[in-house]
Parts: C-alpha cells; sequence; structure tokens
C-alpha cells in the first residue's frame, strides 16, 4: 500500500528526459513542466507553470531536477534478496549449488519468500527502478508460489511475476499448471500492476510433453511474457532462439525475453529481429560469476538490461546501465588497440545506455507504454535531485543520470501516476514493520545457509566442460594475495 496522491499532478519547473516517437530518438525539454492525471502522462510543456491546468492539480516543486521516465528491470529473482552479502566472491558453479532453487527450497519458507520479495521491490522502487520482470524459481509448492505473487501485488511496484515450473516428485508440473490456473483466477481485474507471467528453462532438458503443457498453458491463459535462461556456450543451458523458434512461440503477442544471452549466435539473432524479442543483459551479475560478453553487444537493438539477484548485486538499473556502457565501450576499444591503432571515436553513447534501462525494456515486455515521456503514456516517473552533492554542475540531464547519479539522488518515484518514494522516502505504509520482518527472516535464512557444507565441486559443468581455476590476482606487497576472508558471523 501507498500514499494517496491527487487525481492530477504537475511536476514543474524540471528537465525533463522525453522521447520523440517519429524520430525514435530522446528529447530534452528544460524548465518545462509534465502533467499526470489518473495513471498516465497528460501534457508535456515547455513552461513551469502552463495554464488551463485541473482545478484539483497538486504542484511538486522540480526546479533544478530531471525528470526520468522509470527503469525497467528485465530480470531479477527477487526471493533471494536475504541472501544478500553472503555471497560477494563466489564462482558460479558455487551459487548454483549453494544459493539457487534445490539447496533454498530446504529452508525458505512462505514468510521467507514473502517478505524478501517484498522486501527486495521495495529497495527496487527506492532505487527507481518502476517495472520489474521477476523470474520466479520459488515455486517449490503452492504454498511459497502464492507469497512471491502476493507480495508483487503488495508492494505497488509494477511487476510481471512469472511463475517458474519445473516439474518435480513432490510438487509434479500438472499440479503446477493447476495451481497457476487458479492464482490467474483470483487475480483482480482493477490490479493491472501485476501481471502473471511463466519462467521456463527445460527445453533442452525436461521431457518433450513438459514443455508442451507449458506452451499450451501460455497460450490457454494468454499470458503475457515468457521468460528464460540462455548462457550457451561451455555453459551449457542451450535455451536459445534457435531451440525456441521451432515450438511456434516467437511469433506470437507473448513477449519472450532470453535471460542473459551471452552466446547468442548470427541465427539468433536473426530469430530474435524478425520476431522482435529480447535479451536482457545483467552485466555486473554476468561479469561477476565469469559468464563473459562475447556477442551480446552485437545485439543491442534487441536487448534491455537486468539486476539478476540482490545476492552480491546493485539493485538500481543505474549501475547496470552504466556498467554496461563502459564494459561495452572498453571491448570495443580493445579490438582497435589490439590492431596497434588508436580510436578516434567513443563505440557507445550515454544515451544508448539510458534507452536500454528504460524504453528497450519496454519494448521487450511489448509495453510502448512504459519506459518513456510521451503523452499517453504510463505515469511512472522518476525525479533526480539536480542540486545533490554529486549532480552539481550538470548541463546533459541523460549524462548525469547515467553518468553521475546515484540512488539518494532520487526524489520522488512514481508508478501508475501514484507517488511510492517522496521527498527521498518511501511512502509504503509502515515499512520500519517490513524492515523488521525481513531482518527477522533474513537472519534465519543466512544461518541456515551457512550451516550446508560447502559443495564439493569437481568433474564437469552440467556434465559439459570441465572445471579450472582462474588466475587470481595478488592486491599485497607483504606475504600472501590479501584475498583474505569473508566476514561472516553465525552468532
Amino acid at each position: 500500500m501507498s500514499a494517496v496522491s491527487s487525481a492530477s499532478i504537475l511536476l514543474s519547473g524540471g528537465t525533463i528526459i522525453a522521447f520523440d516517437e517519429d524520430t525514435e530518438s530522446l528529447e530534452v525539454i528544460r524548465n518545462g513542466a509534465l502533467l499526470v492525471t489518473g495513471d498516465r502522462i497528460a501534457g508535456i510543456y515547455d513552461t513551469p507553470h502552463p495554464s488551463n491546468l485541473p482545478a484539483d492539480v497538486e504542484v511538486i516543486d522540480c526546479t533544478n531536477g530531471i525528470i526520468s521516465p522509470g527503469f525497467i528491470d528485465t530480470h531479477r529473482h527477487g526471493w533471494q534478496t536475504a541472501f544478500k552479502t553472503l555471497a560477494p566472491n563466489t564462482s558460479m558453479p558455487e551459487y548454483m549449488a549453494r544459493f539457487t532453487t534445490s539447496s533454498a527450497s530446504t529452508f525458505y519458507t512462505a514468510e521467507d519468500v514473502y517478505i524478501g520479495q517484498l522486501a527486495g521491490l521495495l529497495e527496487a522502487l527506492n532505487a527507481g527502478v518502476t517495472t520489474t520482470l521477476d523470474h520466479a524459481h520459488h515455486t517449490w509448492c503452492n504454498e511459497r508460489a502464492k507469497a512471491g505473487l502476493q507480495a508483487s501485488i503488495d508492494s505497488g511496484a509494477r511487476v510481471y511475476w512469472s511463475h517458474a515450473f519445473f516439474g518435480t516428485e513432490s510438487y509434479p508440473l500438472p499440479e503446477q499448471i493447476a495451481n497457476f490456473k487458479e492464482l490467474a483466477k483470483t487475480m483482480s481485474a482493477s490490479n493491472d500492476l501485476t501481471n502473471m507471467g511463466v519462467a521456463y528453462d527445460g527445453w533442452t532438458v525436461c521431457p518433450l510433453e513438459d514443455t508442451q503443457a507449458v506452451i499450451a498453458l501460455t497460450k490457454e491463459l494468454k499470458v503475457p511474457v515468457l521468460t528464460t535462461h540462455y548462457l550457451g556456450g561451455p555453459w551449457m543451458a542451450d535455451n536459445s532462439p534457435e531451440v525456441l523458434h521451432p515450438f511456434g512461440i516467437l511469433d506470437t503477442d507473448m513477449a519472450v525475453v532470453f535471460s542473459h544471452g551471452m552466446n547468442i549466435t548470427p541465427i539468433g539473432a536473426k530469430i530474435l529481429r524478425s520476431t522482435n524479442q529480447f535479451i536482457s543483459v545483467t552485466p555486473e551479475s554476468e561479469m561477476h560469476c565469469g559468464l563473459s560478453h562475447p556477442h551480446s553487444h552485437l545485439i543491442q537493438d534487441q536487448a534491455a538490461l537486468g539486476v539478476d539477484t540482490l545476492l552480491a548485486f546493485s539493485t538500481d538499473l543505474l549501475t547496470q546501465a552504466r556498467i554496461w556502457l563502459q564494459r561495452t565501450r572498453s571491448r570495443l576499444y580493445d579490438q582497435v588497440l589490439e590492431r596497434w591503432e588508436i580510436p578516434v571515436n567513443n563505440p557507445m553513447s550515454v544515451n544508448q545506455a539510458f534507452l536500454m534501462a528504460t524504453r528497450q525494456g519496454a519494448l521487450a515486455l511489448r509495453r510502448p507504454d512504459l519506459g518513456v515521456i510521451r503523452v499517453g503514456a504510463k505515469a511512472d516517473l522518476v525525479v533526480f535531485n539536480g542540486r545533490s552533492p554529486g549532480m552539481l554542475g550538470w548541463r546533459d540531464p541523460v549524462a548525469a543520470v547515467i553518468l553521475h547519479a546515484n540512488v539518494g539522488d532520487i526524489e520522488h518515484v512514481l508508478v501508475d501516476g501514484k507517488f511510492k518514494k517522496r521527498d527521498g522516502k518511501l511512502t509504503f505504509d509502515n515499512y520500519d514493520a517490513v524492515v523488521d520482518r525481513f531482518l527477522e527472516s533474513a537472519d534465519r535464512i543466512q544461518k541456515a545457509a551457512l550451516d550446508k557444507p560447502d559443495p564439493v565441486i569437481e568433474g564437469r559443468f552440467w556434465g559439459g566442460c570441465e572445471y579450472s581455476h582462474a588466475l587470481e590476482v595478488n592486491a599485497s606487497r607483504g606475504p600472501g594475495t590479501g584475498y583474505g576472508k569473508q566476514f561472516l558471523h553465525k552468532n
């Protein structure tokens, strides 16, 4: 729940990062105003004090501020919020063994799922992330699945909660599908902020009849989005466009988001472009886990950004956009420098990074009314304080947001025309109680995770490539390397 807003709100006096549909490019309006009526952007003005406003309009002074569309996260596992700081130095094999579904299902309760999902989404709102595509692989039973969905609804964020399907002995796929249908019936028609989607990773590892049953479900319920992990290359998990395309689901109204997609091929890229489907790049997690980026920078016209998990990564899209911008620049610069030549141009702009964090995420979800500031678009908005210490002196608002802003610079966040953060504080009712519930849950979850024995990692990753060791750096002039131990306590 959140604070009630007036029927109309005028954001007055700020610099607006708008979007021009004709040129498909960003447009900046300085010292202007933006009118919100209901859940939509009703007017954009080149003056801070336009005339003929609704009688009940509430005026918010945004002088010296920057008004941006809300940011869109196209890949997140919100339920993992309680694992924060447990895995700062993990590898991908260790993460898979210790912190993902098969391990966590043994000690996570429905309360843990609920409060972790809720706290994570509120953290995202605080950071200006107004829309989240949640790959909900906490669906170990109906009770825990319902808990994640309810937390998404209660958060007040715009969430595509995508139930992960993978049949087990204790929770067979037919039972999962039946329960999903019942959940869909309970969804209120008046609540268009939370939508139910599907997450499925069994394209190459599950029986064909399971895959066909999941596809039939998406068609029967007209599911708006399906998401899948696609790693490829030595990482296996080849849920690629080439694999999914023969099933006939890419040429439909349903959005299909391929998470990561680092090893996408030219054929896969061609399929994405012809079907207008997207990958979700999660640069911080991909670099942390060693997934690398051999090809994803080549398909940025069909790419958006994501956070992945709060296990060890930033919740804000500002960080993800910034990391991806510089990662891509560095990679393309290196190609020139390897020829002993000097690059004379910068291969990626801040405008492109901004679009990946906003409009591209909306297009990935088939929601052109999100991620942009234009008349008629949803009023999902972020207002930055342009007079904060880190923002002082800005002239280019897009560069200011992408290169200099941080979460502390965000004054206001609106979703569907309602304040979710105002004057630097979340508007969620009794947020302190959420904090207390989450900390109690996190303490128990973290102790349970730390009590598990260290995984033995040997042989091959998912039966494919052999394990090996990366060179560890030395950051110490004295004895040892400075790598050190992790500072965790169990008491």
